[in-house]
């Protein structure tokens, strides 16, 4: 009981996270999750829960979805997913985590400080950024980043900027969950501890999604690039063994 409320309260922040930002609840989760539950169950649970966020900010969003921002994305996504398999089967992980962690720590530091005006791109950008996140995601399951990067850079406004990477992130973990269910990585013991933890994510996501409101494109846009900042940073340090947490399991 005791370890259910905890998982409980870690999907509040995690929702409560991505309901500010758009994005982030995974990258929360499960670095606490693995301290509770085996990597099998921690992945098909966060990934339920995540998709109980994305179709909460999805329908709360629905009239900045546009569905020609959001399949640039998805279609570019799926080759992304067999690179990105490719490179963790052939190429050190700690190397390519510790090259992304300095690449996104960079970019983040740069937009904060510099002069960069967002602006209107090509779609070329758009299938770029989604196959940047299925390799990324194939390679170590948080490939968010490169389409959190694009659409910083779009000059959308906040609401349009979280219903594209709402959508987005849905369409993905969608197919993740089915991916997950065929494979009978979705126990019972996942989907117990499913019933019980989706309150406190929907809560979280619930918050986070009010207290955003309050900030203008601008705060955002700086909200979401001090958290890829240090999400940079974080993977950076993980790539050197010092955020090892899977290693006690």
């Amino acid at each position: 009981m005791q370890e259910l409320l905890i998982l409980t309260f870690i999907f509040f922040l995690a929702g409560f996270v991505q309901g500010v930002t758009g994005f982030g609840a995974g990258l929360l989760a499960m670095p606490l999750l693995a301290f509770y539950l085996d990597i099998k169950v921690a992945v098909p649970l966060c990934t339920l829960n995540g998709l109980v966020i994305t179709a909460f900010l999805s329908v709360m969003l629905k009239n900045h979805i546009d569905f020609k921002k959001i399949m640039p994305l998805a279609i570019g996504c799926l080759p992304g997913v067999v690179v990105g398999v490719g490179l963790l089967k052939n190429v050190n992980e700690n190397v390519l985590a510790a090259l992304l962690g300095l690449l996104i720590s960079g970019y983040a530091g740069y937009r904060l400080v510099g002069k960069i005006r967002p602006r209107p791109l090509h779609q070329a950008w758009a299938y770029l950024a989604g196959f940047g996140t299925g390799a990324i995601s194939g390679a170590f399951s948080a490939g968010g980043p490169p389409t959190i990067i694009y659409t910083t850079l779009t000059g959308w406004s906040k609401d349009e900027i979280k219903a594209t990477l709402s959508g987005f992130f849905f369409i993905t973990g969608v197919t993740t969950v089915i991916g997950h269910v065929l494979s009978g990585l979705t126990t019972f013991l996942v989907l117990r501890s499913f019933s019980v933890t989706i309150w406190g994510v929907a809560f979280g996501v619930y918050l986070g999604s009010y207290l955003s409101r309050r900030f203008s494109t601008e705060g955002y846009l700086n909200l979401i690039l001090s958290c890829l900042f240090f999400l940079g940073l974080f993977m950076f340090v993980s790539a050197f063994g010092l955020g090892s947490i899977f290693d006690h399991k």
